[in-house]
């Protein structure tokens, strides 16, 4: 295995770099009074091309910043960028985001927390389920890579989405 390899996640150093950065717009995305999730793209020489956190509370809830990153790439990359790139996210994408990251043909996903977790936990919690069914990223967009769930990371994230609700870690 190559040196920063994690072979149980699928997971690199850099990638966990980039998961770190996701955590912190997520975490900034709460504190603005927003759900927390936070995403960035980054192209196939490590740069990061966009960055954005969900922005529902303005009462838009397609406001995710994954379906953010792929309405921007399919205006401002070619499909050779989009394919190269990859999309960094604290939360697995959602079926919309999903489909919009397929159609527009962007790269590799990597995330920090999966679907089953935040379903699991939001559960335990006692909160509603979502209006749309959670299904994995593999379901939505067969053909897209992925990696993830960083358990480096999980106990941050549950964190996160346990504050709205008042949960008391």
């Amino acid at each position: 295995m190559e040196p920063g390899h994690h072979e149980a996640t699928g997971l690199t150093d850099a990638d966990r770099g980039y998961l770190r950065r996701c955590v912190d717009l997520a975490r900034e995305a709460l504190d603005d009074g927003d759900e927390p999730f936070g995403s960035l793209l980054v192209d196939d020489q490590g740069t990061v091309l966009y960055a954005d956190r969900n922005r529902e509370k303005g009462g838009d809830e397609t406001r995710h910043p994954e379906f953010e990153i792929a309405k921007w790439a399919a205006s401002n990359l070619s499909p050779e960028q989009r394919r190269d790139s990859v999309v960094y996210t604290s939360g697995e994408h959602c079926p919309m985001c999903s489909a919009a990251h397929a159609w527009v043909g962007l790269g590799r996903i990597v995330y920090a927390t999966s679907t089953q977790q935040l379903v699991a936990w939001r559960t335990g919690w006692g909160a509603p389920p979502a209006p749309v069914a959670p299904l994995p990223i593999t379901t939505v967009a067969p053909g897209v890579p992925v990696a993830g769930p960083d358990p480096e990371l999980a106990d941050e994230v549950r964190g996160l989405h346990a504050r709205p609700l008042g949960v008391q870690e």
